[in-house]
């Protein structure tokens, strides 16, 4: 297992995390998975063993089973493990129930720290953005919940490009603690990443995180033109998260994937992952699991390295439009482009 620095931080994790929406089952979370506590400590023990060290999770997961669940597994083992979680989500029927008020956010590490039997959190994240509560004050209560040794490291996830410059401006200003890191989607049939976030993860130092890297089973070589669909899964007409817009596309992708799998013999999941593992800016690729078997095989994409050719085709065939500016940016300034620059336009 490899690890790399989160961000600009001196933390380092392991480029594979174990996400954990499917330890509980709860309410809509039953479809993603039910694991009880000895199905995930099978889990959590394989992920040990495999050397890695992030585990993800979020208070809203199950209405917080999620975290119960994983606090119980890491009973006695805690030092072997960095727990990330989240807060934005709603978590009650109060108006205070849910944003990123200091309200809600102190209330709500409280109550995670509790589930997850720990006295800190290694990296805490804002699940999405709130345009309602002023910056500032969702910073200064992370602050505070550092302060207090509470919170090691914070981050964001599913932040536009603009909203993240502007909280990693704001705690310049302010003299707060920034994120080290943002949890985004980005996997080869949905690459919008690289258009603003990607870049900001190499500019600014800010790891990336990334969540569902199979598109939500899309990428796993099940789903093929001519094929009928898996029993019992979804239109893909009707596939909200991520959205397929294009299934051509998509089919021309798993085409392509399926592929290259089959002369490393390798899984079509495995080819994704390692994809996804080296590309600009990613830090750490967070896989879930229903059994080990498929635990199993998706952290064998740690030590997939893909060839320049392999990366080439897999490239060309999920390559997202160049949008401007940055065509204009290739036509006209190409002499003077940094690193971030050329992240944003990977598909040229």
């Amino acid at each position: 297992m490899e690890y790399r620095a989160l961000g600009r931080s001196g933390l380092r994790v392991s480029t594979l995390a174990l996400g954990t929406m499917t330890f509980g089952g709860l309410g809509a979370f039953a479809s993603t998975g039910s694991a009880d506590v000895d199905e995930a400590r099978g889990l959590v023990d394989i992920a040990l063993d495999h050397g890695v060290n992030l585990f993800d999770t979020a208070n809203m997961y199950s209405g917080g089973l999620s975290e119960e669940i994983l606090g119980e597994t890491l009973r006695g083992r805690r030092d072997r493990a960095l727990i990330a979680t989240k807060v934005r989500m709603r978590m009650g029927e109060g108006p205070n129930d849910a944003g990123l008020s200091r309200a809600h956010i102190i209330a709500q590490c409280e109550a995670s720290l509790r589930r997850l039997r720990t006295d800190h959190i290694d990296l805490y994240q804002t699940h999405e953005w709130d345009g309602v509560t002023p910056l500032e004050e969702t910073l200064s209560a992370l602050e505070s919940l550092i302060t207090a040794g509470k919170v090691r490291y914070i981050g964001s996830s599913n932040s536009a490009g603009w909203q993240l410059m502007k909280a990693l401006s704001t705690s310049a200003m302010r003299g707060f603690e920034r994120f080290v890191s943002q949890q985004i989607h980005y996997t080869l049939q949905a690459r919008e990443a690289e258009y603003e976030l990607l870049p900001i993860a190499v500019d600014q130092g800010v790891g990336a995180l990334i969540w569902s890297p199979l598109a939500g089973g899309l990428l796993t070589g099940k789903h093929r033109r001519g094929t009928p669909p898996p029993p019992g899964s979804r239109d893909l007409a009707a596939w909200g998260e991520p959205p397929v817009r294009d299934t051509e596309a998509l089919y021309d992708i798993v085409e392509v994937l399926v592929d290259v799998a089959a002369a490393r013999e390798a899984t079509p999941a495995q080819v994704a992952l390692a994809w996804v593992l080296g590309r600009p800016g990613v830090t750490s690729v967070v896989i879930g699991a229903r059994t080990p078997e498929q635990l199993i095989g998706n952290l064998a994409a740690a030590e997939l390295r893909l060839s320049d050719d392999e990366r080439t085709r897999l490239d060309a065939v999920s390559a997202p439009p160049v949008i401007y500016p940055y065509w204009h940016h290739a036509r006209s300034a190409p002499d003077r482009l940094s690193a971030a620059d050329i992240t944003a336009m990977q598909a040229l």
